[in-house]
């Protein structure tokens, strides 16, 4: 991947959204990188048994969420600056993603059909800009967009101002607000269900 120069401030409203599918593949593998954004994930932690995803660590995620953009599932959103892919947002109808559907933290509130926005990767030197509330907003329109009425998405609550991106990859509780999420429930003091209501 070109390496971008380090941007100091962005004009917030110069980035475009496009949901990705398979002529948007090069794009997204080009941002995830070799390491696939971060160990080998390729965005498959949440849709497979945790068993299955550390086997397919690497290579095989890749071509899992490959094959899932190439059969025009549209797993996430992709967001451009200068016509270059510089972030990330994962969403789906809840019941795509298998581990989340097991989590007794994060199991359902109740039974409403709901879509999950559940990760978040976004280029090194595009981070701490804003950029991760803009992706909730666009995740929401898209979601608005196949007839969702419940979007959530499951942030954790940071325990430094300095959290390492390893450990904000599902969003931080102030981003979703700022895009208009609300608390609706907490099973864990680190860990809200957030909800924005179409």
């Amino acid at each position: 991947m070109k390496k971008l120069p380090c941007v100091p401030n962005i004009d917030i409203k110069l980035l475009s959204y496009h949901p990705v599918d398979k002529s948007k593949w090069k794009d997204f593998e080009k941002l995830f990188g070799e390491r696939g954004a971060c160990g080998g994930c390729w965005c498959m932690a949440w849709r497979l048994k945790n068993s299955d995803f550390q086997m397919q660590k690497g290579a095989a995620n890749k071509n899992a969420i490959k094959k899932a953009i190439y059969s025009n599932e549209h797993p996430g959103i992709l967001a451009y600056y200068a016509k270059q892919a510089i972030g990330w947002c994962a969403v789906a109808p809840r019941e795509k993603y298998i581990r989340l559907e097991k989590s007794k933290v994060l199991r359902r509130i109740d039974n409403k059909p709901t879509w999950s926005i559940s990760c978040f990767f976004i280029a090194k030197e595009f981070r701490r800009k804003g950029i991760s509330s803009e992706l909730l907003k666009a995740a929401v329109e898209f979601c608005k967009s196949q007839g969702a009425k419940i979007v959530e998405v499951y942030p954790i609550v940071p325990y430094s101002e300095n959290i390492p991106a390893s450990f904000a990859w599902t969003g931080i509780p102030s981003a979703c607000e700022k895009a208009g999420f609300k608390e609706v429930a907490r099973r864990s003091k680190s860990r809200p269900i957030m909800r924005y209501y179409i």
